[in-house]
């Protein structure tokens, strides 16, 4: 097996044990809810206190992978964020389960906040773009894997079960992660630590940079929100669906892997500011459709809003990355995972709670602000971006300079 093979392989069983063990929580929440008499809210904390604790700790963590390699931290990575999730059935109370989710948050933030540098060191650019690939298929695999299976066991073997069931396929995906992943080529230690801040102020500082970090931090709370009430809504009146039912509207996830990898051919034609509008636009208008109490039209929603989201998020990320200066790249690409995972953290706790309090419709009034004000941000932040399409001149800021590698993180 060829190094670049083993490589691939690797970062993709990382990709679907981090992702799968991440999000594994969201289709039994109310199961979690009838059991610990929470409100949806309060049962969306399952997700949200993993996926806050990412957001905090991925830039310490790749800070960390500075020092001590990049290797060390993924493995430590996988194999702890499996150990966590392999207790998380034995915990007695819901208080024990949220603190156990939030150690496996932080366990997780090891492999996204590492995981492209580590390809960029050990393939370079002539190998990364397709290693990249596998790593995000990996990831958007896991994260629908991952739904689908506690979906499904939850009912047979009740959320305990389910979470059980998914923190075996982490372990198996993990194993395969030991095995393959070859050492990084950069000795650790070669970076200073005293370099990290200055590149942190730089990625703060242009609006354009700012904006971008703004519809991640949004339009990811919105995705979440609306996906953690999912399924309060299927499953409740008057849909009425089984859990295991309900969960296949996860398998939308498969409309984000098409709709990110043509977001490029979109930004050519149209330039990214026109092409990151519509697509956060035309995400409001897929959780619109989800409004009537009527089955094809919200799984249409679903897939329309799905869709959309994820082109977004591509062109978002993509753009980040594209402006990024040469002495921040590693900063900026973390702010983007920061705030990617603190919007679903913080939006998908606010938008479970404003499901449980006020209802659905409430709950697409809120996502939609959000998401204006996404498109606002975009606005404000780009509104010296010329808006040709992509053959503008190589000196437009809404152009990426050169040939540039773009992270792409998946929910």
């Amino acid at each position: 097996m060829t190094s670049t093979r083993r490589v691939k392989i690797a970062v993709a069983a990382a990709g679907i044990s981090s992702f799968a063990l991440l999000y594994a929580p969201q289709p039994v929440l109310p199961q979690l809810a009838a059991q610990y008499h929470l409100d949806p809210g309060g049962a969306a904390l399952a997700v949200s206190v993993a996926t806050g604790a990412l957001a905090i700790a991925v830039l310490p963590i790749a800070a960390l992978s500075e020092v001590v390699g990049r290797r060390p931290v993924i493995l430590t990575s996988v194999i702890a964020s499996v150990g966590f999730g392999l207790l998380l059935p034995l915990m007695p109370t819901y208080p024990a389960l949220l603190v156990l989710r939030a150690l496996q948050g932080v366990a997780i933030a090891g492999f996204p906040g590492v995981a492209a540098a580590y390809l960029a060191e050990r393939l370079g650019r002539a190998g990364v773009a397709a290693a990249v690939g596998a790593m995000i298929a990996g990831n958007t695999v896991g994260g629908m894997l991952g739904r689908l299976a506690s979906g499904f066991t939850a009912g047979p073997l009740g959320w305990r079960g389910a979470l059980l069931v998914v923190a075996c396929v982490g372990a198996v995906c993990s194993a395969v992660t030991v095995v393959t992943l070859p050492p990084g080529t950069r000795p650790p230690g070669n970076a200073r630590l005293r370099d990290v801040a200055p590149g942190l102020v730089t990625a703060l500082s242009k609006p354009v940079l700012l904006a971008q970090y703004a519809v991640a931090l949004l339009a990811m709370g919105s995705f979440v929100a609306l996906y953690n009430a999912a399924g309060f809504r299927l499953t409740g009146d008057p849909l009425g669906l089984s859990p295991a039912i309900a969960s296949l509207v996860f398998l939308a996830y498969a409309t984000g892997s098409v709709s990110s990898a043509a977001a490029g051919r979109l930004v050519a034609r149209v330039g990214r500011r026109r092409a990151l509008i519509g697509a956060l636009l035309l995400t409001a208008v897929g959780a619109a459709l989800t409004l009537p109490d009527s089955l094809p039209l919200v799984i249409a929603g679903f897939l329309v809003l799905t869709c959309a989201f994820f082109a977004a998020h591509a062109v978002a990320n993509g753009w980040a990355a594209a402006d990024a200066p040469e002495t921040a790249r590693g900063q900026v690409g973390g702010m983007y995972t920061a705030t990617y995972y603190l919007g679903s953290s913080v939006g998908g706790a606010a938008g479970a709670w404003v499901y449980g309090h006020a209802g659905w419709s409430w709950l697409i009034a809120v996502v939609a602000v959000w998401l204006l004000l996404a498109v606002a941000a975009v606005v404000a932040g780009t509104g010296n971006a010329p808006i040709r399409p992509g053959g503008a001149s190589a000196k437009s800021p809404d152009q990426p300079r050169g040939r540039v590698r773009q992270r792409v993180e998946t929910s």
